[in-house]
């Protein structure tokens, strides 16, 4: 299956560590060799790169771990095709617009009788399982919010405008959930959403900060020499990346909200609820 890395933070961050060591396993320490892809939401903006080539060899993956581009949010995808050919269009993140707002998914896991799934707004431009589950959320969420639940004033006033959404977010991820493998990266630009099927694991650095070591790459950073007492920045993938720190692993059915590096949102699926 593909593999994924998201990151959320307080303030403009470059994802070059945890990149390079997650690069390493497009091809190299991994098998998912048919495509790679890395979104950034930064400075209001967005931009992406994609390539159907393996990230270990490619020479715009090397581009990114070399280029520090800050963002507060980052999603990444590295593929093991299942479903659909190895191209381009198949090149996991997909983005499509909604509230004047960018969308960022990307998918790890394969789904049964997802061509079932109704598409009404969105279409996809490539054949794979992952998109075409893609629109059909986006437009759920569309016809259910026409317009962006307000954000209020303050966090408080913010999240309690939102929990109706992320709720709504939570059961049509446990839709699909239903229909197989569906572990989920998934981004406006504001909000990053985690939702676990079967491995997500995350970890949150803040003050004091400490040293690093990559699993698939011989590099070690301080962290203590790039930040300040006041950065708060949450790493997620689908397996650690680093053999030095103590990651959090993500249960079936959980859905994590994150702004600026926090947890802001938690929902479990029934069953999980009832044991805690």
């Amino acid at each position: 299956m593909c593999e994924l890395l998201g990151m959320s933070a307080n303030v403009p961050t470059d994802i070059c560590f945890s990149f390079t060591g997650f690069l390493h396993r497009g091809g190299g320490t991994g098998p998912h060799r048919d495509g790679w892809g890395i979104a950034f939401y930064e400075a209001g903006g967005y931009r992406d790169f994609r390539d159907p080539h393996p990230s270990v060899r490619s020479p715009i993956a090397r581009l990114i771990t070399d280029y520090p581009i800050k963002s507060h949010i980052a999603i990444s995808h590295i593929r093991q095709a299942n479903v659909g050919e190895v191209r381009l269009a198949n090149t996991h993140p997909f983005t499509r617009e909604m509230w004047g707002r960018t969308w960022c998914y990307a998918h790890n896991g394969q789904l049964e009788d997802w061509q079932e799934l109704s598409l009404s707004f969105y279409r996809p431009v490539g054949d794979t399982d992952s998109e075409h589950a893609f629109c059909w959320l986006l437009a759920t969420l569309r016809e259910h919010y026409p317009e962006a639940p307000a954000l209020g004033t303050c966090d408080e006033t913010m999240l309690e405008g939102h929990q109706a959404f992320w709720q709504l977010l939570h059961r049509l991820c446990e839709t699909l959930r239903a229909k197989g493998v569906f572990n989920l990266l998934l981004a406006d630009g504001e909000f990053f959403y985690t939702f676990c099927s079967t491995k997500l694991a995350h970890i949150t650095r803040r003050a004091p900060f400490g040293k690093a070591e990559l699993s698939d790459a011989e590099l070690t950073v301080n962290f203590a020499e790039h930040t300040t007492p006041d950065d708060i920045v949450s790493v997620v993938a689908t397996e650690p990346l680093t053999c030095n720190e103590a990651w959090v692993r993500m249960v079936p059915g959980e859905l994590l909200v994150w702004r600026h590096g926090r947890i802001v949102a938690r929902f479990v699926a029934e069953a999980q609820a009832s044991q805690d």
